[in-house]
């Protein structure tokens, strides 16, 4: 969805030709992979970081197109509404001391936005969901200025033909209405790529949808919607429901939602974008005058654009990426589990583990998911995003016996995933200096049951039983929050609680 789209109105022609050019595209695609046209190992990851614009008192400012204009940086981009940017880090070979040289581009990039947001009274914040948004905030008068987000938005609302309703039970219940895709913006994400051959897709795409619970589990961030305490990792839900072209009667026909985990292990690559086709209408039924398959004919790489643009409209939390560079076609994986924040140190810690996981995972013998019924990683994807850290996964049992088990995510985690990501990531040729304090930073959360969302709740209850309204303590902790965030210390070593005020005198 990076790229530009000019607003327009659609016939039932454009749809029609848009089908055709997609059914052209998924069999240049099955082309390129019988043919073995991808690129060879090359150990790459990227990363992109979905960012927030706050004042000093923790509220949303609407202001990215002023912020970008200071920044200058092509590495910086607009998100769905003004109070969000994203930061894309340029891909790196998965080895040495990556990790730290990422955390260092992060740290001087984000320091550099940071202070070109404070020419305009507002400043960076990494966090899942913002605690301050108010229902208000989220409406589409708040969305970019950017034609693809207004197309978007009118094309999704048009296919609902209603309000979208969202509907979240957790600690609290939240109950409301949108009249537009607004509230997908309060889903602020860090999303890992990871470049892999055709032969290896289908072993790493498995690995990162058995992983992706435990992913949440240690890395979950995103607490509060609208003064509500939700989910521990409510970004799974809001974006579910946000974006959910399905009346209520298509729901309860079965009709699978734009944002999901999906139904199944795969085999290859093709079958995501193969379902993709078959499954969602067009959003957005854009054609370029490409012929994909007189391309490859002619020995040429296709750009497959219409496939990659319906891809983009499909939001699955580990999606299947085709993209292009210095004229040879590739495959990624693009994982979108996570939520933003709290700190570099954080978001680089749970790049590792999962770096490190899928290595391991996608390379062992008896896989999990050979193991794992589908139905049970889909399971503990929610069980994750609902209880957090204090969340219990189904998971094979070790040994020869064979079944499952019910265990803790923090027990599953220390006793066996963080084994197998220091394997991992040992594959990768990472330096173990760097692997070690990276991976350190998820033993010491599970040790301690702590992220960033059981921080975020334990302060707000602190500051409730302080005397603080509820505004007043979802502000109060924010700023604690921000203050806490740019001192770039993990979430595992935070202070519970706002700071006590300094006596007068």
């Amino acid at each position: 969805m990076g790229e530009k789209v000019a607003a327009g109105q659609y016939d039932l022609s454009d749809r029609q030709r848009y089908r055709d050019k997609l059914r052209q595209c998924l069999t240049g695609l099955e082309r390129l992979l019988v043919e073995e046209r991808f690129d060879r190992p090359k150990n790459l990851m990227g990363l992109e970081i979905e960012l927030n614009l706050t004042g000093s008192d923790g509220m949303p400012k609407m202001l990215n197109a002023q912020v970008l204009e200071r920044i200058a940086s092509r590495d910086f981009q607009t998100e769905l509404a003004m109070f969000n940017l994203e930061v894309n880090i340029a891909p790196h070979r998965l080895s040495g001391s990556v990790f730290d040289r990422l955390a260092e581009e992060l740290r001087t990039s984000l320091a550099y936005a940071d202070r070109k947001a404070g020419e305009l009274d507002a400043g960076i914040m990494m966090i899942g969901i913002l605690p301050t948004l108010d229902r208000d905030d989220l409406v589409s008068s708040n969305l970019s200025d950017v034609d693809r987000y207004a197309l978007l938005n009118d094309q999704i609302v048009a296919a609902r033909g209603e309000d979208f309703a969202l509907d979240i039970d957790g600690v609290e219940r939240l109950t409301c209405t949108s009249k537009s895709i607004a509230p997908e913006a309060a889903c602020t994400s860090v999303q890992l790529h990871l470049q892999v051959t055709p032969d290896r897709f289908a072993d790493v795409w498995n690995a990162a949808q058995a992983v992706a619970a435990a992913q949440i589990a240690v890395g979950a961030n995103s607490p509060f919607l609208f003064g509500r305490e939700l989910w521990r990792e409510s970004r799974p839900p809001l974006f579910q429901q946000s974006t959910d072209t399905r009346p209520p009667e298509l729901q309860a026909q079965g009709v699978r939602p734009r944002t999901w985990f999906g139904e199944r292990w795969i085999s290859s690559a093709y079958d995501l974008f193969e379902e993709n086709l078959r499954y969602y209408p067009a959003l957005l039924p854009i054609c370029d005058d490409e012929d994909p398959l007189e391309v490859i004919a002619a020995g040429g790489v296709p750009t497959l654009a219409e496939l990659v643009l319906h891809n983009g409209t499909v939001y699955r939390w580990n999606r299947p990426v085709y993209g292009i560079a210095d004229g040879v076609p590739h495959l990624r994986v693009e994982n979108r589990v996570l939520p933003a924040g709290p700190t570099i140190t954080d978001v680089i810690a749970n790049a590792a583990f999962y770096y490190g996981m899928v290595r391991a995972l996608s390379a062992e013998s008896r896989p999990v998911w050979t193991r794992l019924p589908f139905e049970a990683a889909a399971a503990n994807f929610d069980a994750a995003c609902k209880h957090g850290i204090d969340a219990r996964f189904t998971w094979p049992r070790r040994g020869r016996h064979g079944g499952t088990v019910e265990v803790d995510a923090v027990t599953l985690v220390r006793e066996e995933l963080l084994p197998l990501a220091e394997a991992g990531l040992e594959a990768w040729g990472v330096e173990p200096a760097d692997r070690d304090l990276y991976l350190g930073v998820i033993e010491e959360r599970c040790r301690r049951r702590v992220n960033g969302a059981s921080w975020q709740a334990a302060t707000f209850h602190r500051a409730l039983e302080g005397g603080l309204s509820r505004d007043a303590a979802l502000a109060a902790t924010t700023r604690r929050y921000c203050e806490l965030m740019h001192k770039g210390e993990p979430v595992h070593t935070w202070p519970v609680g706002l700071p006590e005020p300094v006596p007068l005198g």
